[in-house]
């Protein structure tokens, strides 16, 4: 466990933090808190980190990877343009979107031209055909996960999923019948992935190690995210292979800013962009509680995810890999981090 981490001090950190709503014992004492909380200490673009680095003297359209931004000019989208454009990557000057069909955006110095949903089908053919190494990458909204999915794989251009939602099962099968490569991911911060990951180990070996415990999840995000995080919902998906009883109607979305201030501690300046979790389990005789917690101020670290995801994904069509679906613990994988 040392050794453990020791090696990742450079991406984690771990402090004491308090839940929301105290609780008390039968006995009326304080139980015993074992608690983490997960916190990024930083997330740049470095080999230090294990991510992947693009030669910046390889800027040109002709040589560099070219990326398509659908929802270019939501919050996402913009970061992902910025990282895009740090890493070198070349940015088409086209978007989907439906509200601003027809406008123009103007990101990093590069106009943007957005087509609404009528004209998606011809407009992509036409890129792709334009720009034959394109990937697109889609932060939308959950309701058009599955149509532009569709899209993509119709017209046969690799994509990542940073969009949360829409019917997964579907978006899966719709990847795997069309054979188009795909990184797909609800969560694209590469430390909170890693940290799903050790879940997902320890959920996978230590079976029922919780059984009995009762758990309480919380998840605090902007208050334009209208769908429950996905996230939130694969931490539990561990909790339960680890014998705790929970359904997912019972997660505490916070979505009002407000509370988000006062009770669960969220910056005012990042009330637009956040994403804090909190997940507390207590043992049967309320003698012993665990808090596992991240908090995640910002865009940066999804942005600079997606882009490793990019990298990643153009790499995997150039070899022709035979797998065509995956997803972040892939990427991580991939870049040794």
């Amino acid at each position: 466990m040392g050794s453990l981490l020791k090696a990742s001090s450079n991406v984690f950190r771990f402090e004491k933090v308090l839940f929301l709503s105290g609780s008390t014992t039968r006995q009326g004492l304080v139980p015993k808190r074992v608690t983490f909380r997960l916190a990024p200490v930083a997330s740049s673009l470095s080999a230090s980190t294990g991510t992947f680095q693009h030669d910046p003297k390889s800027n040109s359209p002709d040589t560099a990877i070219s990326i398509m931004v659908n929802g270019c000019t939501g919050k996402m989208g913009k970061s992902i343009i910025k990282a895009a454009d740090s890493a070198g990557l070349h940015i088409v000057p086209v978007s989907f979107g439906a509200e601003e069909s027809g406008q123009t955006a103007e990101l990093c110095g590069k106009e943007i031209l957005v087509h609404g949903p009528s004209e998606r089908e011809s407009i992509l053919s036409s890129v792709f055909q334009e720009y034959p190494d394109l990937i697109v990458v889609d932060y939308t909204v959950p309701a058009t996960v599955n149509d532009n999915a569709e899209l993509y794989c119709k017209v046969g251009v690799p994509f990542v999923m940073g969009t949360t939602g829409g019917d997964r099962d579907r978006l899966y099968k719709t990847v795997e019948e069309s054979k188009v490569y795909a990184v797909i991911s609800p969560q694209m911060g590469k430390q909170v992935v890693a940290f799903l990951a050790a879940m997902e180990i320890m959920a996978e070996q230590f079976h029922g190690a919780f059984s009995g415990y009762s758990l309480q999840v919380m998840e605090s995000h902007q208050a334009s995210k209208l769908d429950t995080s996905g996230t939130a919902k694969a931490v539990i998906s561990c909790f339960r292979k680890l014998g705790v009883s929970f359904d997912m109607d019972q997660i505490q979305m916070i979505r009002d800013p407000k509370q988000q201030i006062e009770t669960v501690g969220v910056p005012e300046e990042h009330l637009l962009g956040h994403a804090f979790h909190l997940y507390h389990l207590t043992s049967p005789d309320q003698t012993v509680s665990f808090e596992f917690q991240h908090n995640v101020c910002g865009r940066s670290i999804y942005a600079e995810g997606t882009v490793d995801a990019v990298l990643f994904l153009a790499k995997k069509v150039k070899s022709k890999e035979e797998k065509r679906i995956y997803n972040m613990i892939d990427v991580l994988r991939e870049g040794n981090m």
